[in-house]
């Protein structure tokens, strides 16, 4: 496969995140979550960066709905209520939980809006005029639960198809398709030339394949007479556009993308709002890469003129089982996330879910092990890091800080203090920053390895090994011993500060994962308290070694994550 820097993906002046839209048909579970949360943290840490000029990064993350399809229409009719009141109200569950769960989006998608329509509309009819969708009549095996024709080949072994397919009926139905077949070679090249297309990559392996077996066009409507709950076809009032065209075009439609002229379609037609946040990071469970995003997607921005460059990236993340199995709403077996914000807080459900769980892969969602991991890394860990220190400085400094002249060469009695400072010092903060932009390592015989990107957990290990190294030289120093010795006062007055600085630099490490939390701890470090609340207290560049100033006052201490004795 060719390397990816000789193709060049456009930077856009905005870094743009979105993720996929939950479809309203019932409430939200962790699963949804998870995904949300993965978005939120990618875009705060983004927001902590600043520009060659100096000025903060500018972040757009869409997130939102997709209110319309059969499911919606069924469950709405079963409930005895028309779709649009239906929908209303699941769509403010999934506005409810993102608040609950501090998820700071700057646009919200749902695909009932106005403008939303016209964007729609315009792409189908651009693309009828230019003969990319044609009316045919097809007859075959349906699945209800999927909403689509299935094949010989999503029959099993033994010739029946699977129970994921749900309630299968023969139709025999007219539809208007998209000429998803004529764009199949782009897109193996477009695979070929860009090895950063999907990440992981393993992910983008499991996309060609599926794009090499990829026959037939793709159906994109439903007649009025069996679903009425959709955006019409511009070109034929008989019908609605079905899911892909409706749903798929809303992180364009929401981003600022506009329809007229033919040749306004183009990307260097469109407007610089659009163009300044395009291409995007798109954030997706592997279960709608193939193929929603990875074939379907791509093909639709290359018929509309996007060229290579142009391509968003898709990061596509694993799933939360639950005793193994996937969750699922049909399935039934979901975990309420509402109920988890109210007994833990939305900053140990962030950690959790961001923490628990490698970019990319799966993981067994427990809350016993959320529980443990409440107790040991933010109540044992750095809860108690923050509280044990700060009460030392009011008890041995009276609050205040010291900053010893020449710290480093003072004589110190803890090893693991000296790494500490070491380990700051020497730019630890670009590991930090690696684990989410990516980079390479070199090994001892000249190879170079590329770091892969996106890696919460990772950063999240980080500071939970920084937190570490902090209790131990807490316990390998012991300034309570030093107190008692009129001459060690400076070797006191350098561990207590290295202590205080070290937590102040985590707080900004973990601010995109736990926003909550970094506040209280710049509140308690009484720290850029006229930025207090605000996103813009915490800056990358200020996670240096040696900001807080000598003689600085810090605040009391307050428990940040009081222990929960037991998961009842």
């Amino acid at each position: 496969m060719v390397s990816v820097r000789q193709f060049v993906a456009r930077m856009a002046k905005t870094f743009y995140v979105t993720t996929a839209i939950d479809y309203t048909n019932s409430p939200p579970h962790i699963g949804h979550a998870y995904e949300k949360v993965l978005a939120d943290v990618i875009a705060r840490y983004q927001r902590m960066k600043t520009d060659a000029d100096g000025k903060r990064r500018k972040v757009f993350f869409l997130t939102g709905v997709d209110q319309h399809g059969q499911k919606v229409q069924q469950s709405a009719a079963k409930a005895g209520v028309p779709p649009a009141e239906f929908v209303k109200g699941i769509t403010q569950k999934f506005v409810d939980l993102w608040k609950r769960l501090d998820v700071k989006y700057d646009e919200w998608a749902e695909t009932t809006s106005d403008q939303h329509k016209k964007v729609v509309q315009g792409i189908l009819q651009r693309l009828f005029d230019a003969g990319q969708i044609y009316k045919d009549k097809q007859a075959g095996y349906y699945s209800v639960r999927q909403e689509q024709f299935l094949t010989d080949k999503e029959r099993g072994p033994d010739g029946e198809f699977g129970s994921e397919w749900g309630q299968i009926e023969f139709r025999e139905e007219e539809n208007y398709y998209f000429k998803l077949s004529d764009h199949k070679k782009w897109l193996l090249d477009y695979l070929e030339r860009r090895d950063d297309a999907v990440i992981p990559d393993f992910r983008q392996t499991e996309l060609r394949n599926a794009v090499e077996k990829l026959t037939g066009d793709l159906c994109i409507s439903r007649p009025k007479s069996r679903l009425d709950w959709g955006i019409e076809l511009p070109f034929d009032k008989d019908f609605v556009t079905y899911v892909w065209f409706d749903a798929l075009t809303n992180y364009i439609s929401f981003a600022g993308y506009t329809v007229g002229e033919a040749d306004s379609f183009l990307y260097n037609s469109q407007p610089s709002t659009f163009r300044d946040k395009w291409p995007a990071l798109q954030i997706i469970g592997k279960d709608i890469l193939v193929p929603a995003h990875g074939i379907y997607w791509l093909i639709m921005l290359r018929a509309i003129g996007f060229s290579d460059d142009q391509m968003p990236q898709l990061l596509v993340h694993g799933w939360w089982n639950l005793g193994g199995a996937k969750m699922s709403k049909s399935a039934g077996n979901v975990v309420d996330p509402f109920a988890l914000v109210e007994k833990y807080g939305a900053d140990a459900i962030r950690l959790y879910l961001t923490g628990a769980i490698a970019t990319g892969e799966d993981a067994d969602f427990s809350e016993e092990r959320l529980w443990t991991h409440y107790n040991t890394s933010l109540a044992n860990g750095l809860g108690n890091l923050v509280s044990r220190t700060l009460s030392m400085v009011h008890r041995y400094l009276r609050g205040h800080l010291r900053k010893v002249q020449g710290q480093q060469s003072t004589k110190i009695a803890s090893s693991w203090l000296n790494d500490v400072e070491q380990w700051q010092l020497a730019g630890e903060t670009i590991s930090y920053s690696e684990d989410f932009d990516g980079g390479s390592h070199k090994t001892p015989d000249g190879k170079v390895f590329p770091l892969p990107k996106f890696q919460v957990h990772s950063a999240v290990s980080l500071v939970m090994e920084t937190i570490a190294r902090c209790d131990r030289a807490i316990e390998e120093s012991a300034p309570w011993k030093l107190a008692k010795d009129p001459t060690k006062a400076e070797e006191l007055a350098r561990i207590l500060y290295s202590l205080t600085e070290v937590i102040r630099i985590i707080a900004i490490w973990i601010s995109p994962v736990l926003p909550k939390a970094a506040h209280g701890i710049f509140d308690q470090l009484n720290w850029k308290m006229e930025l207090s609340g605000n996103e813009e207290r915490f800056s990358l560049a200020d996670a240096e070694w040696g900001k807080l100033p000598d003689g600085h006052v810090v605040g009391k201490p307050v428990p940040l994550f009081p222990r929960i004795e037991t998961t009842d």
